[in-house]
């Protein structure tokens, strides 16, 4: 009996073992191929200037579409597909594909307008407390080229005019020079009266024309 059983057990065993055996031969193997997405040869995206949105227009012989919406794009597979309707891109794509090309961007220069007391080379309070700010700005722009300007207003002759504008240049250069901007960075000129913020006749007091412009680049 006991014999009996031994065999009787491993002849299931070998009829499940052939039963497993020939479902898998059964079984076929189906290769799934990846379905690639169509890959466009152009992307156009509209990307925002100074906080300010243009208008783009792209096209060629099958269509054209218009994209006048910040971080929105279109794709152009080739001329014989119209180009695609344009739909919003993540910024985190925007990175990824222009990250590099929007880094090699130069920043936008900065300016600032520092004005000064009636024929005098003091500034006034408003201006004196912005000089910092004009600091900061060279600093995280680290620029190496800052434009130092004076002008005057049209009260008084062109000669001693020039010479005030150009004092006016000097003092906020002196400035910057003693808080550690590079002298060599520094271009200094004087315009004396020859060209006004405002518009006005010769020998005419006007406050606003006396100044000093900087532009950091």
């Amino acid at each position: 009996m006991r014999i009996s059983k031994a065999i009787n057990t491993t002849l299931h065993l070998l009829i499940v073992m052939a039963v497993f055996a020939s479902c898998t031969k059964e079984v076929k193997e189906v290769k799934v191929e990846e379905i690639k997405p169509v890959k466009e040869k152009a992307i156009f995206v509209l990307l925002p200037e100074d906080g300010r949105v243009g208008i783009i227009e792209v096209t060629n012989q099958k269509g054209a579409v218009v994209i006048d919406k910040t971080n929105h794009y279109t794709g152009v597979i080739d001329t014989d597909t119209a180009p695609r309707t344009p739909e919003e891109m993540e910024q985190q794509k925007v990175q990824e594909i222009f990250g590099r090309a929007l880094g090699a961007i130069p920043k936008a220069p900065e300016k600032f307008m520092l004005h000064f007391k009636h024929d005098s080379v003091e500034l006034t309070k408003e201006s004196e407390k912005l000089l910092p700010t004009v600091l900061e700005a060279i600093r995280r722009l680290n620029a190496v080229d800052v434009s130092v300007i004076g002008h005057t207003d049209t009260a008084g002759s062109k000669e001693y005019n020039y010479k005030l504008s150009l004092k006016r240049a000097q003092r906020v250069s002196k400035y910057l020079t003693e808080n550690g901007v590079d002298p060599n960075n520094l271009e200094i000129e004087s315009h004396g009266k020859d060209n006004p913020l405002v518009p006005t006749a010769d020998n005419v007091d006007e406050p606003r024309n006396r100044r000093v412009e900087v532009t950091i680049r």
